[in-house]
């Protein structure tokens, strides 16, 4: 079983976000984690999970985001009932994880936990162990999915 975590950040924040999104899908026996900032479009379908960061910057996602999002589709990426969820910090207004969520879900028809993380700023230890209970709960459902 293969996860994988992408993200961007830009300040650090989803980036320490994604490093414990990571420890904890890595702590589930039997489960591959990848955490990577840039991964090719057509290499997203080799995984069985899909967790992406992605801040939230002047109320959009990041273009690298939603360009390898845009690329996937163009390119018809197989998504269909993989496991998705989207985790990110902001400063204001936070709406890109669930912009992610929607293509996702829609585009993509995965099956996707639908809330997203969102971190206010600089994420805490309650905030990086929250991060942590997201990626052992999508590779526990992985597993169980199995």
């Amino acid at each position: 079983m293969r996860v994988l975590v992408l993200y961007y950040s830009r300040t650090g924040n989803t980036e320490k976000m994604a490093k414990a999104v990571a420890e904890g899908a890595h702590a589930v026996q039997g489960i591959e984690v990848e955490l990577n900032h840039f991964v090719p479009a057509e290499t997203l379908g080799s995984f069985d999970a899909i967790i992406i960061g992605v801040p939230t910057y002047h109320h959009e996602m990041s273009m690298s985001i939603k360009n390898l999002l845009e690329e996937a589709a163009e390119k018809n990426a197989n998504l269909k009932g993989k496991l998705g969820a989207v985790f990110g910090s902001y400063g204001w207004s936070g709406e890109a994880p669930q912009k992610v969520i929607e293509i996702m879900k829609n585009k993509f028809e995965m099956t996707v936990l639908d809330a997203p993380l969102l971190i206010k700023y600089t994420p805490d230890q309650a905030g990086l162990d929250r991060c942590r209970e997201l990626g052992k709960k999508v590779a526990e459902r992985l597993i169980h999915k199995a």
